[in-house]
């Protein structure tokens, strides 16, 4: 059972900085949508932000334009399935977090939901930089709420005791690894 516990916002990028793929949520409107990023990376720690690559044509880009807000997800291994299919499919055409069977939990500082099941959440502020977002389809977020599994993430390290819980980076063409084994070199 998740046991999700605040993530201090000066550490939140510990959350993000081993490079998983991520699942960017986002509202507007009475409408939400999901959709697999990979190229999402911690920014700054004070304030913290994080900068994420959102495609113009995407249904996640006009509800983050029409809201100013989003949400990094950080699923686990046992999530990669609906991974793929939130990246495969267009919310235009369907209901992806239906489609990928991905629960909505609460997000605490913004209006877009969060996904049940991830090991961590960043939810986010555009901060806007029009000609990033036009030329780059980069946006810049400040972090205004991190949360983490306490099982997964505690005292700014990750544990992972089970396999099914690692997060997981995206490769290409269906293929995933799981985040590897830590280890500490003595100093």
């Amino acid at each position: 059972m998740q046991q999700i516990e605040a993530v201090e916002l000066g550490k939140s990028y510990l959350l993000l900085n081993h490079g998983p793929v991520t699942l960017v949520s986002s509202a507007s409107n009475g409408r939400s949508n999901v959709m697999a990023a990979s190229w999402a990376m911690p920014l700054d720690f004070s304030p913290a932000k994080v900068a994420v690559v959102i495609d113009r044509n995407t249904l996640t880009r006009e509800l983050i334009e029409a809201s100013g807000e989003f949400v990094l997800n950080i699923p686990t291994r046992a999530m990669a399935a609906q991974v793929l299919m939130a990246g495969s499919c267009s919310g235009r055409d369907e209901d992806k977090f239906a489609a990928a069977r991905l629960n909505v939990l609460s997000s605490e500082q913004v209006g877009a939901p969060s996904v049940e099941g991830c090991a961590a959440w960043l939810e986010c502020r555009v901060i806007p930089e029009a000609h990033n977002q036009k030329s780059y389809d980069l946006f810049i977020g400040e972090v205004v709420a991190a949360r983490a599994d306490a099982r997964l993430f505690s005292d700014g390290r990750w544990h992972f005791d089970d396999d099914a819980l690692r997060t997981i980076h995206y490769l290409a063409g269906g293929n995933f690894i799981a985040t590897g084994d830590p280890f500490v070199l003595d100093k």
